[in-house]
């Protein structure tokens, strides 16, 4: 199960997945994240700190998001994964890939 949060602000959306990212629940992510992104902001964050647990298929829809802001002219990055998901993200090469923050707030400065 995953619940997906969100905050808008001017230029930026800070997206925040809760639960699990994996091959049950990617699908309804990437469709939350597409209705969030329908108004192509220049930054995106997504904000990992609720993320229990990430998966091939999560790390894929995650790169698909990325690609889709970025191809839009936007920029995108991580933060604040828990530490299993964030050793998913240094093995896999994703977290190199996409860029990952400490926090939202080194998030906000550095995208």
């Amino acid at each position: 199960m995953i619940q997906i949060k969100s905050e808008v602000k001017t230029d930026l959306v800070l997206i925040q997945p809760v639960g699990r990212l994996d091959g049950l629940t990617s699908k309804e992510f990437l469709d939350e994240t597409q209705k969030l992104l329908k108004s192509n902001p220049k930054k995106v964050i997504i904000n990992l700190d609720s993320l229990d647990y990430i998966s091939s298929e999560g790390l894929r829809s995650l790169l698909t998001t990325a690609k889709n802001i970025k191809s839009h002219g936007g920029n995108f990055t991580l933060c604040s994964p828990q530490s299993s998901v964030k050793e998913v993200l240094d093995i896999s090469g994703f977290g190199d890939m996409l860029g990952v923050h400490d926090t939202v707030e080194l998030a906000e400065k550095n995208i």
